[in-house]
């Protein structure tokens, strides 16, 4: 699964020619998730299902709240791009986050590196009376589909079963990602994990 992506680096979604949106808000207080999808991207979880499912990630997450966040749905030729422009990697990838807070707003967890939070300290300004704006997670529904059916989904990649369940635990990763979570501490990556599975048990 991809790592997040800072939200300081420099991309312009327009140049890689991304293509038309159709959103669709879904109010969850204290949060607001917008779901969108690209043309002929398949439905293969209900939205305000995969909308529940952000939410309580974000939610487990201890997200600032109120506030709001974006999940596009797409396929892999705009993962690649995205990776391209965004990662510098080659080929698309399943899911990519854009947040737009540093991991510091958002409480410490397990194995996370003392370092991210005492560089950029937690405090920040909120627009009055706004709800505040968490960034954007975009997922190839297309891998998601693959990855499932040819064994390939779950956490550790090697697993076979329903594309619905494989999207599901995307957006919950790329949602964690959003907010400071990141796997390349083997402490924090375990604590990801588990949290992971406590979420989605959830229904």
């Amino acid at each position: 699964m991809a790592e997040p992506y800072g939200a300081n680096a420099d991309w312009d979604p327009a140049e890689m020619g991304l293509r038309s949106l159709s959103a669709h808000r879904h109010y969850l207080p204290p949060w607001r998730v917008e779901v969108g999808e690209r043309a002929a991207v398949h439905e293969i979880v209900p939205r305000r299902r995969l909308a529940r499912t952000v939410a309580r990630t974000l939610s487990a997450a201890g997200a600032p709240a109120p506030a709001a966040m974006g999940v596009i749905l797409s396929d892999d030729r705009e993962l690649a791009e995205l990776n391209r422009g965004a990662m510098g990697a080659t080929g698309p990838t399943d899911v990519l986050a854009f947040p737009l807070l540093h991991p510091g707003a958002f409480p410490p967890h397990p194995g996370q590196a003392p370092a991210v939070r005492e560089a950029h300290p937690h405090d920040f300004a909120r627009p009055p009376g706004q709800r505040l704006h968490l960034g954007e997670i975009v997922i190839s529904v297309e891998r998601a589909i693959t990855q499932a059916t040819e064994g390939r989904g779950g956490q550790t990649g090697d697993l076979r079963w329903s594309p619905a369940d494989e999207l599901l635990l995307l957006a919950t990763h790329g949602t964690l990602h959003l907010c400071g979570w990141d796997h390349a501490d083997s402490e924090e990556e375990a604590a990801m994990r588990a949290l992971e599975r406590e979420i989605l048990s959830g229904g």
